[in-house]
Formats: C-alpha cells, sequence, structure tokens
C-alpha cells in the first residue's frame, strides 16, 4: 500500500505568502501542506500510476487519506479495513526520501490526583496539588531500561495542569495532562501500566492505539534502499504508520523541520527526485 494524507494543519502566525494558494518562485513552490504532505501525495500518485500497467510480483493499492493530523477515526482507521490484507506499506511523509524505519508512538495521560478541601489558613484538608507535584516529579526524573538504538529512550513531559477554585480553599482535585512518547521496544499499555504502578494520581490514557513502529533494517524493501544511497533513521515524529498493523517504511520528499512552519514550501526538484525514487525501489522488487 501506497499512503499518504491529503489534510494539513491550520496556518499559523507569520505567513508572509497567502497560505490557502500555491505559490512558485523558480524551484520553489510554496503554500500550506505543500511539503507536509503534498509533495508525497502526489509523488505515491505519479509513481502509481507508472507502476500500475507494470509487471509486478506484488498488488499495489494507493490510499490518500484524511485525518492524518489529528489521528481521526474517519482516516487511514477507517479505510484499512476495506482493503483486505496488506504486507508492507511505503507511508509518504517528509524525509528527504531517506528511510525512516522506526516511529516513535504516542500516549495522551490523563492525571487526577485526590485529596480533600480544608481551609488554607489551618493544617486542614489533603492538597491534591501537592500530591500531584510529587507524581508529576516521578515523572520528570523516571527514566524507561530500554533505550532504542534508532529513536532513543521512552519521552515523557506534563504540559498542563489545573487545581483550586479559590485561594483560600486547599483543593481537593488537581488535573494534569502527560505527553508520552514510546520508543518501539514497549508498547502502549505496558508502558501505562508502569506508570501506574508508579504514581498515586489516576492515570487514564485517551487512547493506546498510537504505537511506536518499526522495519527490520534486513527487510528486502530497506535492503534496496539502502543500495540506492538512502540512509535509515529513527524518526521522532508521529504519522499513520501508528495504526496500520503491518510492516511499514515512512519515505517521502521534503524535509520535516518545514513541516507546520510559516512559508512552508517544496522544491519542484525535490518532487521530481521522489517520484524517481519510489519508481526505482519498487521496480523489479519482490519479498
Amino acid at each position: 500500500m501506497l499512503n499518504s494524507h491529503h489534510d494539513t494543519v491550520k496556518p499559523g502566525l507569520g505567513w508572509t505568502y497567502p497560505p490557502f494558494e500555491a505559490v512558485q518562485e523558480g524551484d520553489k513552490l510554496i503554500g500550506l501542506g505543500s511539503n507536509d504532505a503534498g509533495a508525497s501525495v502526489v509523488s505515491l500518485l505519479a509513481a502509481f500510476l507508472y507502476l500500475q500497467d507494470k509487471p509486478n510480483t506484488f498488488n499495489l493499492i494507493c490510499a490518500i487519506t484524511a485525518e492524518e493530523e489529528i489521528s481521526g477515526a474517519n482516516g487511514i482507521r477507517s479505510v484499512l479495513p476495506e482493503l483486505g490484507k496488506i504486507d508492507l506499506g511505503i507511508v509518504g511523509e517528509p524525509t528527504g526520501m531517506n528511510l525512516a524505519i522506526a516511529e516513535k508512538g504516542l500516549i495522551v495521560l490523563d492525571g487526577t490526583a485526590h485529596g480533600k478541601t480544608g481551609h488554607a489558613a489551618r493544617d486542614e484538608g489533603e492538597n491534591a496539588l501537592y500530591k500531584a507535584l510529587e507524581d508529576i516529579n516521578w515523572l520528570r526524573q523516571y527514566s524507561f531500561p530500554k533505550v532504542s538504538p534508532l529513536l532513543g529512550p521512552v519521552k515523557m513531559t506534563v504540559t498542563q495542569i489545573t487545581a483550586g477554585t479559590q485561594h483560600n480553599v486547599v483543593p481537593d482535585r488537581c488535573q494534569f495532562v502527560v505527553d508520552v512518547r514510546p520508543n518501539e521496544l514497549y508498547q502502549n499499555q505496558e508502558v501505562v501500566a508502569i506508570i501506574r504502578a508508579n504514581v498515586q494520581s489516576e492515570i487514564v490514557p485517551r487512547s493506546t492505539h498510537l504505537n511506536s513502529s518499526r522495519i527490520s533494517e534486513k527487510h528486502p524493501l530497506i535492503r534496496k534502499g539502502i543500495a540506492m544511497g538512502k540512509a535509515a533513521y529513527g524518526s521522532p515524529t508521529l504519522s499513520d504508520q501508528s495504526m496500520m498493523p503491518f510492516e511499514t517504511l515512512k519515505m517521502g520528499p521534503g524535509e520535516s523541520a518545514r513541516s507546520h512552519t510559516p512559508d512552508e514550501f517544496i522544491l519542484v526538484s525535490e518532487i521530481r527526485a521522489g517520484i524517481r525514487d519510489y519508481i526505482e525501489l519498487l521496480t523489479d522488487f519482490s519479498f
């Protein structure tokens, strides 16, 4: 399966070009979604159209889907049940046409510390905020023992916290949000279980289906890509790979650092090179 996404993020501040128009200046094509992932979309479609009438040892399908930027239910998840058994996928994302053979997953956790209200001027109640801070300190300092050579350690970051109703009342409830990026050595449910075993707050994952992914460097597709001069690496960014229950490679024209930035752009030469590389990678390919 060849897959990429046609949705984008909303344009942020700082654009000096109209984000919803395509402006070409020489080799540079500027516009929202040009790099992430319009270039991959058109390159994969061009490669698919070229290869569909060529003799192959595999059945090739192409799925250009929505809601990748929000990991939505109406994106690739809604399409996969209609496509039958898939053995291998190429996910088009800006990688400089190098081989992203591993990708971190994502878990968003809602934590709630519980206490008892009391008057702030007296030694009363149980301060839920203090309880939450103990857990947040553990989340900040804990290191998961399995460190990936490609993706590094599991990363946990507390990104939101809220507590209290007024200045003179000890809060009986403190809520916080944790952004967790697992490496490919842990399943998401395993990460949640370890966290729950070490904190006193109630921990509820918003979802656990956005798992980390990995394809072996010995896979025939990866070996062919390396023979083409491509570098293999681990990607810290999330894509629709996380929802594909089969082996996948993330590879596409453009650079990840341009994504979600003002005046996002792609080079037309990068698109042309992407089409050529996709075709070369899949021509005469066999498992």
